[in-house]
C-alpha cells in the first residue's frame, strides 16, 4: 500500500514552504537539543525528533493540511517548519513556528507564518486561527502580534499546561497580506 499526499509548496519573497522530509531531521534533532526547545515540547533526544518530523507528514495525512519545512530560497537553508495544525485534543485550528536557532530574529516566522494564514484562508476556507503560545515565549508573543493576533485567554493543555490563546485576524477582516503589510 502507497500512502500519498500532496503538499502544496508556498514561497514568498525570502522562503520556500515545502512537505518535511526526513533531511530535515538532523537540524530539528540540534534545535531540539537545546534549551530554546522547550517552548515547544523538547528537550528531544534525535530519535524522538525522527518520530515528530514523521508525525508532522502524519497530520497532512490524516487533516489535509499541516507543517511546512522552511528553507532560505538564497541559500537553501532549513531554517524550520511552520503551518496549521489541529491534533486531536487541540481547541481549534491553529498556525505555529518552530524555528532553527540560527533563523530566528530575521522576520522569517512572521513571513511563513502570513503564507500559512493565507493558505488557510484563501485555499482550505479557514474563517479565523489561533496561536497556543507558552506563557513565557516572548519572542512568539512578538510574532503574534506582527501578525495581527492579539491574546484572547488561558488553555489548559493536557500535555503542555497552561498556554496562551492568540486569535488571528477573521479572514474577512484583512487577516491575510494586508495584516502584514
Amino acid at each position: 500500500m502507497t500512502l500519498a499526499h500532496n503538499i502544496p509548496r508556498l514561497e514568498t519573497d525570502r522562503l520556500i514552504l515545502r512537505a518535511p522530509c526526513e533531511a530535515d531531521v538532523a537540524s530539528e534533532a540540534a534545535f531540539f537539543a537545546t534549551d530554546a526547545s522547550r517552548f515547544v515540547g523538547g528537550p528531544l533526544r534525535e530519535d524522538e525528533t525522527w518520530r515528530m518530523v514523521a508525525m508532522l507528514l502524519g497530520h497532512w495525512a490524516m487533516r489535509g493540511y499541516g507543517f511546512w519545512g522552511v528553507e532560505e530560497k538564497e541559500t537553501g537553508a532549513y531554517v524550520g517548519h511552520v503551518g496549521l495544525w489541529c491534533p486531536l485534543g487541540w481547541p481549534e485550528p491553529e498556525i505555529g513556528w518552530t524555528l532553527m536557532n540560527s533563523a530566528t530574529g530575521k522576520g522569517y516566522a512572521t513571513e511563513a507564518a502570513l503564507a500559512a494564514r493565507l493558505h488557510a484562508y484563501e485555499v482550505l476556507g479557514w474563517s479565523t486561527a489561533i496561536s497556543l503560545i507558552d506563557l513565557e515565549n516572548e519572542g512568539s508573543k512578538a510574532v503574534a502580534k506582527r501578525l495581527g493576533a492579539h491574546f484572547e485567554k488561558h488553555f489548559d493543555h493536557p500535555g503542555f499546561g497552561k498556554v496562551e490563546i492568540w486569535r488571528h485576524p477573521a479572514a474577512d477582516a484583512d487577516g491575510g497580506a494586508e495584516a502584514y503589510a
